[in-house]
């Protein structure tokens, strides 16, 4: 396998939510060159996308010595691909678990179908690390989250580029408490403001109501998730 990819340069997947949010401020602190790459597959709502500019935009305005490292960014339509996975989060549905007890929102094969996508996009950039912020501690039951699967994925990549791809998750084992106590850590309050304000995860794609730790409908799995997480972290 040969090794021709720069050490210093990573690709987030940036969804532009809390943990992808993270994400990039985890890789800003640690490459020299930092680019983002996001997908429209279809979702239910195009808030997603608009918090991806806002995130990028804010975070090198309110972190300028690292604005530098910030390289472009890049969309990647797959509608197609969501059509064919459809979910919650691409057609209007009910959040609940299935039959197969995965949860309705879980969009067969997305981070797989994201990773593969990435890594071509990585391999023309020269760039060895993939940044994204899967979690299986708070997981949802995607089994795409994993690290099992991760890591038979990253081995695939890295087989059918013949380059040493690695991907890093660095959220991998934390809980959403943890996750916001990361975002202080790098970038103590204005980084946890930035990505209250700023970020956007819930499924339903709220951005009227503004809750202590951002904008969401309050009731949604994704809102819950991020609500006990702030609460824990805070301790209240």
């Amino acid at each position: 396998m040969t090794n021709a990819l720069k050490s210093d340069a990573a690709l987030v997947l940036f969804s532009g939510g809390q943990d992808s949010a993270t994400c990039l401020a985890w890789a800003l602190s640690r490459f020299e060159r930092v680019e983002t790459i996001g997908f429209s597959y279809g979702q239910r709502h195009g808030v997603e996308m608009e918090a991806r500019e806002r995130v990028r935009a804010a975070m090198a305005k309110a972190f300028p010595a690292q604005a530098e490292r910030l390289g472009e960014d890049v969309v990647v339509d797959i509608s197609g691909y969501g059509a064919l996975a459809e979910s919650a989060l691409t057609r209007e549905a009910e959040f609940a678990m299935s039959e197969k007890g995965l949860p309705t929102t879980f969009v067969p094969g997305r981070n797989l179908v994201f990773l593969t996508i990435a890594g071509a996009h990585a391999y023309r950039r020269a760039t060895p690390h993939l940044v994204t912020g899967v979690c299986q501690t708070d997981f949802s039951g995607y089994p795409d989250c994993r690290e099992a699967t991760i890591r038979a994925q990253e081995e695939a990549i890295s087989l059918g580029l013949d380059e040493a791809v690695t991907i890093d998750t660095p959220l991998m084992h934390l809980t959403k408490a943890q996750t916001w106590a990361l975002a202080d850590a790098l970038g103590g309050k204005a980084l946890v403001d930035l990505i209250v304000e700023e970020s956007h995860t819930c499924y339903r794609g709220d951005r009227d109501h503004r809750h202590a730790w951002g904008y969401g409908c309050g009731d949604c799995p994704a809102c819950d998730l991020r609500a006990k997480g702030w609460a824990d972290w805070r301790g209240v």
